[in-house]
């Protein structure tokens, strides 16, 4: 089947109505397009796939605002670079400056060491985490776990489920986007 303008443009409108099928339809024409533009970018396949998955998630959170006057694809673009900017200035931000005694050459070096406080607030939200998790049902919870506790990539998580890659990727998603609606309303937002 011929993919047209018309075909994906109707999936754009079946999205904006919360079609899962559209949702999916989307995430598996465009993911290659966003993938590929991120891994030439990053150079690293695992960066390249969780902007990739943030970028789909942003974007059909948001999808009620897109503009048709423009093209689906560069408006997916335009999200990843965000995103890859924002990461950029995050790793940015943590490093500190020294300089090497023989040549006063300035190093930016990072600074990962977390202080106490850091550490206690990373246990406690550690801990808030998996009690949100568990609130998710067996299947999303198996997904979350596998990719940020065991460290999975999305091909081992799709074999030891028994799945295609791309239902991983959506239900990795899914998941992400459940456990964010959990820990909004926990919050009262």
């Amino acid at each position: 089947m011929e993919i047209t303008t018309a075909f994906i443009q109707k999936n754009i409108d079946q999205a904006r109505k919360g079609d899962q099928k559209a949702f999916n339809f989307l995430l598996d024409y465009y993911w290659n397009d966003v993938y590929g533009f991120q891994l030439i970018r990053t150079k690293n396949e695992n960066d390249a796939e969780d902007i990739t998955i943030q970028t789909f998630s942003k974007a059909f959170d948001r999808i009620a605002t897109f503009d048709n006057s423009y093209s689906f694809k560069t408006w997916l673009i335009t999200i990843s670079k965000n995103i890859h900017y924002d990461l950029l200035r995050k790793r940015k931000s943590s490093l500190f400056h020294t300089t090497s005694q023989e040549d006063d050459t300035v190093y930016d070096v990072p600074d990962n060491t977390p202080s106490a406080e850091d550490n206690l607030i990373y246990e406690q939200n550690l801990a808030q985490l998996k009690r949100f998790i568990k609130m998710m049902k067996p299947h999303y919870q198996d997904v979350i776990n596998m990719r940020y506790f065991r460290e999975m990539s999305y091909q081992e998580i799709a074999t030891e489920l028994g799945e295609p890659l791309n239902n991983v990727k959506v239900k990795l998603l899914r998941a992400k986007k459940l456990l964010a609606e959990i820990i909004y309303k926990s919050k009262g937002l």
